[in-house]
């Protein structure tokens, strides 16, 4: 298995929507968990070959920041093993492309005030939530998304709208999930709105083990 500290990965935070001032922290901080990182707000990145990254971290991306030999690419590098990470507005990128919403497994809808509130941990056993209190107190934004993807995604963590206001999921409202796509992983993480966030030791300990999980995969897939 790829080790955090042996795993390239490429950090990409192209916005061509709202853009997140806490993508400078953002990126910095994936420099120091321990990854060999590339970073580009480059469309022509993903145009060549990404064999050389573990994993690819879509950091804050928003709207269409993909060319279509972009998203062939993409496609292809996820469905051949490599890992994908969607961070916070990750899940407000390429709404026309239905191949993303499958690979995410939701997209953003809506998000209530920036306020703190709290994330129920309901699976345990992922080295993204195994550090963290069963019930942890963060403050971000606590998007809601167009459809639940529970059934089609491992949940790892929910929201629970009791602890904040504005919420519009109900009782079921899934924040942190993984899944396989073909031979990849895949990790999204609904939290990282604000650059403080990239210096709490516990998101920074959620990053770290999502991305891992992500670059992880059999010795043998894609080479």
């Amino acid at each position: 298995m790829s080790s955090p500290s042996s795993a390239r990965v490429l950090v990409y935070s192209r916005t061509t929507g709202y853009r997140h001032d806490s993508i400078p922290a953002g990126v910095a901080a994936v420099r120091t968990l321990g990854f060999a990182v590339d970073a580009t707000e480059d469309p022509a990145a993903f145009e060549g070959p990404l064999d050389a990254y573990a994993a690819v971290v879509f950091l804050s991306t928003s709207g269409d920041v993909l060319t279509d030999a972009g998203k062939d690419r993409l496609r292809a590098y996820v469905e051949d093993g490599g890992g994908f990470v969607g961070v916070h507005a990750a899940a407000c990128t390429e709404y026309d492309w239905p191949y993303y919403g499958e690979l995410l497994g939701a997209r953003f809808s809506r998000h209530p005030a920036y306020q703190p509130g709290k994330a129920v941990i309901e699976d345990r056993d992922h080295p993204a939530t195994r550090h963290l209190p069963n019930v942890w107190e963060f403050t971000d934004e606590w998007y809601d998304f167009r459809a639940n993807p529970r059934g089609a995604v491992r949940v790892l963590a929910t929201a629970d709208e009791s602890s904040y206001e504005g919420g519009e999921m109900g009782e079921d409202h899934p924040l942190v999930w993984c899944k396989e796509q073909g031979p990849g992983r895949v990790f999204y993480t609904a939290l990282g709105h604000a650059a403080e966030a990239y210096e709490d030791p516990e998101f920074l300990e959620h990053l770290r083990g999502g991305i891992s999980w992500a670059a992880a995969r059999p010795e043998g897939v894609r080479g």
